[in-house]
């Protein structure tokens, strides 16, 4: 099956914002990412949450998890979406919010934002969606904008005891180790092991918290795909 072009793919995705035809998307913010933040609060109270802070969304969608934390703890924010129509929906439920947004890709570098000026970065089903080497610039461009001690709230699906990724990586096999093809978008897909992820993360952060879904396995078959959620912080 051709890939996509990159065009396209930002099609798939107006479509999807438009006429929520394959995925659900919510308004509401996501449990695994609210899980998140009540860790990094626990563990580090208000210091990376207030209305001095700025946080990140890389793949923001509707805005839903920048808006929540502007609307509950004053920050500040900045939206990435590949989607035209998902960042028009983004900015008009985030009038008075001091949130910004930016129709573009997460490849490649943030030009406009500062060395050591963001808290906290998500990166929610998102990066799944970049190659090999655009992944390893994102890390980098992540370790480079976030404060000492600064946050990353992670979450990708697992590969490890997942049936849907094997078959996918089987059938539908990319020109890079653990991808694919996405046999519907005709996206590229890459999806990690924990011990994958682990090498490429833990030498430049700290994993606090770890947690996968279950194996979803139903009578022997494959139920919803196995995913990861993770908080990060980066070194002082």
């Amino acid at each position: 099956m051709k890939r996509l072009s990159k065009g396209n793919h930002r099609d798939v995705w107006n479509k999807e914002y438009k006429t929520s035809g394959h995925l659900a998307l919510s308004s509401e913010p996501g449990e695994d990412f609210l899980k998140g933040v009540r860790f990094i609060e626990r563990e580090t109270g208000r210091e990376y949450l207030n209305p001095m802070a700025t946080a990140l969304d890389l793949g923001c969608g509707n805005g839903r998890h920048v808006i929540y934390l502007a609307s509950v703890y004053g920050m500040h924010g900045i939206g990435y979406d590949i989607s035209e129509e998902a960042i028009m929906q983004a900015r008009d439920a985030s009038l008075q919010l001091p949130l910004k947004y930016e129709a573009r890709s997460i490849a490649g570098d943030f030009e406009k934002i500062k060395d050591g000026s963001v808290a906290i970065a998500l990166d929610l089903m998102t990066s799944h969606f970049l190659k090999s080497a655009e992944r390893e610039h994102l890390r980098d461009e992540i370790l480079r904008i976030l404060k000492p001690g600064g946050w990353l709230i992670f979450k990708t699906f697992l590969a490890d005891e997942d049936l849907h990724t094997k078959r996918l990586l089987r059938d539908y096999p990319a020109d890079e180790p653990g991808a694919y093809i996405h046999p519907e978008f005709g996206v590229y897909e890459y999806v990690p092991t924990e011990e994958a992820l682990r090498e490429f993360y833990e030498p430049f952060f700290t994993i606090h918290k770890l947690e996968k879904s279950h194996r979803h396995l139903i009578k022997g078959k494959a139920g919803k795909r196995r995913t990861v959620s993770v908080c990060l912080q980066k070194e002082y």
